[in-house]
């Protein structure tokens, strides 16, 4: 099943298939827009018969003709006032111009074109009487038309004009019983025609015969004198098989008359020319059915190449208006095509005709036609036409036509003269009242001698007027001859003049036209090469566009690759970032802590040796007495010098135990809970932030911190501890502190420590050196030692290993 805008029955009449498809065309044309209709089918199924008709029943063509003279009748131009040029253009011509080239038309002696007085052909009289009288409602009265035709056929995808004129009809030459044409020196084959393309890009055949006509008849029989020489030929499914394509060409030039409504504006602007094209495509047919051969089969394949180049280029348009793309339509690639080329751009309407034969042998051949037919009506090639303004006030033919109806009517009232008889009888009247009047000739007595004197004076004084008279004309002739004279003189070294100047002008059309044949050879050849140019193109265009995605695809593969890299090159730098700051603090912290511990080893060392010291240089008499921190404090006793660290050690710098608060600012952290204690030694930081709790904010302002922490020793004295660090940024935009080192103050009584063994008890054991001994071997082996880090800052570890 296959969907149209409308299907027709077999009993259809021409009239009615007419009203629907090809009179809105007609508007159109009369409009000023153009218009292409064309029959396609399969061989056969009745398209020629669908456009020309039959006799009593005119088809799609003669309508189409009788309808554009029934609207356009009463306003047509004169012959020769509009005149195509050879570029596709048309030229509005004067009065006098077109009446001096309706006289040299009728001086020549070629067939004249026929003429609606002229008895009709009967051959075709009854294909053009149509009796229906249709005709376009809304015509523009203010201008004026022409009509032209042309008539040309596309053999063998070579044009061919129908009205040319050829000696020995070349279209149709004899042919013998060898199917070949038989040799004759007067034959000339006929010339092919060359499209070209116009100022406006519209397609058009060179030198084609384009005949103005003024009726249907004489249209119709120009277009009969063509289809006499159109290609036919007798095949096994038609007898009378159209072997071309054939364009019947409709041209309709308008123009606006001028202010006063009696002649042709001359201005080439407000000329608007429309076109409607007829063609009757030649049918698709399969060799295998029709039995071709020779030249029959040459012309299947021709005409079957050029139907699939149409079909080609619809689906083309079709996919370009459904998928916007761009693909380029082959219309080069066949004539029929390329003439068209426009219509489909969107240079007017396209209304196609399928015909179909109802036979079972043409079912396959049918399906074909009507799928190709039903995807053509998804192609929208609509496109309205601009007409030229003109800016004249309408109306202006009517209204000139009734002022002169009514000068006519007042002179005849007047009784002024009507036509050039009258004036011709008013002037010789004139004449004879100048003349004295006649007395009365009649004599009643014979001795009446007054009658006669009178009669001859009057008769003389007549003959002295006539006498002047006559003088007065041959005066007046004599005047006029030598005028004539002067103006034969001059006409004569005129035409003298025009004949050297035309034989000038013969002889350089001569040198144009060798010139032309020339450059048309040579735009032959041009065209040849341009096709094979444009198909390269068609390569390089579609080789480009690949070329191009790949290196698109390739580029935005290397973009993204650049993007990713940039991420993990942002990525790496903020780890390495991060984990040198990491590294830079742990190694700090490590270094202040390996150099705390170096520190403690060597303090406890040297307290070592200063005990060592003092129980060796003591008497053995006395009880060593144990050295105290105090007296240390109060007496400072030279430090000995400890020995070496081993070489592989790293060398150790000495800390001087003093508050760190040198440098930087501080933040003093005292809890509310602490006690003042009357110590002489006060921790003293200078332009340090005094706090009760630890605050971000002031985390922020500094960069060492400093806790004072109180605890109850195990004396029972009070012990403060100060607490500090350093405050660092973290990553997150917060203070984090790390603690380095610890510093104690502390009160010892001096009496609060008793010896194990006192010099003044009387009972001494026996064993009381040994108990020396081992008081101060238990001395020497305990010791302090700080540890940093430790989670109570200086923390206490006694190491009392036995000897």
């Amino acid at each position: 099943q296959y969907s149209f805008k409308e299907v027709f029955g077999t009993l259809v009449v021409q009239k009615q298939l007419f009203d629907v498809v090809a009179k809105p065309l007609v508007e159109d044309l009369i409009h000023g827009k153009n218009g292409l209709l064309f029959t396609y089918g399969v061989t056969g199924s009745g398209k020629t018969h669908t456009m020309t008709g039959s006799p009593g029943d005119g088809g799609l063509l003669p309508r189409c003709l009788d309808m554009i003279f029934n609207s356009i009748g009463p306003f047509q131009a004169k012959r020769f006032v509009f005149k195509l040029d050879d570029k596709n253009g048309v030229d509005v011509q004067c009065e006098v111009d077109a009446l001096l080239e309706r006289q040299k038309r009728d001086a020549m002696p070629i067939p004249k074109t026929p003429s609606g007085k002229r008895q009709i052909d009967p051959e075709f009289a009854d294909m053009i009487n149509v009796q229906d009288h249709c005709k376009v409602e809304e015509v523009d009265e203010d201008n004026v038309y022409s009509v032209f035709v042309s008539y040309i056929e596309i053999y063998n995808n070579y044009i061919y004009d129908l009205l040319e004129e050829t000696p020995f009809e070349p279209i149709k030459p004899k042919w013998n019983n060898c199917n070949t044409p038989v040799r004759n020196g007067d034959f000339i084959p006929p010339q092919s025609k060359i499209l070209r393309e116009d100022q406006n890009h519209n397609m058009y055949v060179t030198g084609c015969t384009e005949v103005e006509v003024k009726s249907t008849e004489e249209a119709f029989e120009v277009f009969w004198r063509g289809q006499k020489k159109r290609r036919i030929a007798n095949t096994q499914l038609n007898r009378e098989s159209s072997r071309s394509h054939s364009v019947f060409i409709i041209k309709l030039a308008q123009a606006p008359l001028d202010a006063d409504g009696d002649n042709v504006l001359q201005e080439k602007e407000q000329i608007a020319l429309s076109q409607l094209s007829l063609v009757d495509l030649a049918g698709s047919e399969r060799t295998n059915r029709t039995k071709a051969e020779g030249n029959r089969l040459r012309e299947a394949g021709n005409i079957n190449q050029s139907l699939m180049t149409l079909r080609t280029c619809i689906e083309v348009l079709r996919e370009n208006q459904m998928y916007g793309t761009t693909k380029m339509v082959p219309y080069r690639d066949s004539k029929l095509t390329h003439l068209f080329k426009n219509y489909f751009d969107g240079e007017g309407k396209v209304r196609m005709i399928v015909c179909v034969n109802p036979k079972a042998e043409d079912y396959e051949e049918s399906l074909q036609v009507m799928r190709f037919a039903e995807m053509t009506q998804e192609v929208e090639v609509a496109r309205p036409a601009d007409r030229p303004i003109c800016g004249l006030t309408p109306g202006r033919r009517f209204r000139n036509q009734a002022f002169r109806e009514e000068l006519q009517r007042k002179l005849e009232m007047r009784g002024g003269p009507i036509n050039g008889e009258t004036e011709e009888q008013a002037v010789s009247e004139l004449v004879l009242q100048n003349f004295p009047p006649l007395p009365s000739c009649e004599l009643l007595d014979i001795n009446d001698d007054q009658t006669l004197p009178k009669v001859i004076e009057v008769l003389e004084k007549r003959h002295k007027l006539r006498q002047m008279l006559s003088e007065e004309i041959a005066k007046t002739v004599l005047a006029f001859k030598t005028v004539l004279q002067e103006f034969d003189s001059s006409v004569a070294s005129k035409e003298n003049y025009i004949q050297g100047k035309l034989s000038e002008k013969e002889k350089t059309i001569a040198g144009q036209k060798m010139e032309l044949e020339r450059l048309e050879k040579k735009i032959k050849t041009l065209e040849y090469k341009i096709d094979i140019l444009e198909k390269t193109a068609t390569i390089y265009e579609e080789d480009k566009r690949n070329l191009q995605q790949e290196l698109e695809s390739k580029s935005q593969k290397l973009q993204r690759q650049a993007s990713d890299k940039r991420r993990m090159e942002a990525r790496l730098q903020g780890m390495v970032a991060e984990t040198s700051m990491k590294w830079e603090k742990e190694c700090e912290r490590r270094v202040a802590a390996k150099q705390l511990e170096m520190q403690n080893k060597l303090w406890v060392k040297d307290e070592k040796l200063k005990q060592l010291k003092a129980i060796v240089t003591e008497p053995k008499n006395e009880k060593p007495e144990r050295p105290s921190r105090v007296r240390d404090r109060e007496k400072p006793v030279p430090r000995s010098v400890s020995p070496s660290p081993a070489p592989s050690a790293p060398p150790v710098r000495l800390r001087h135990r003093r508050s760190r608060s040198a440098g930087g600012r501080w933040v003093d952290h005292k809890p509310p809970s602490n006690l003042p204690t009357e110590t002489v030694m006060q921790p003293q930081v200078p332009h340090a932030i005094t706090v009760a709790a630890a605050s971000e904010k002031a985390l922020a302002k500094c960069d060492k911190y400093m806790l004072t922490h109180q605890e109850l020793a195990s004396d029972g004295e009070i012990e403060t501890k100060l607490i500090k660090g350093d405050v660092f940024k973290t990553r997150g935009g917060g203070q984090a502190v790390q603690f380095t080192e610890i510093e104690t103050l502390k009160q010892e009584s001096p009496t609060g420590r008793k010896r194990r063994s006192s010099p003044s008890n009387p009972d001494q054991p026996e064993d009381a050196a040994d108990s020396e001994w081992t008081d101060v071997e238990t001395r020497c082996s305990v010791a302090v030692e700080m540890r940093a880090g430790s989670a109570l800052g200086p923390g206490y570890q006694h190491h009392a290993q036995p000897k």
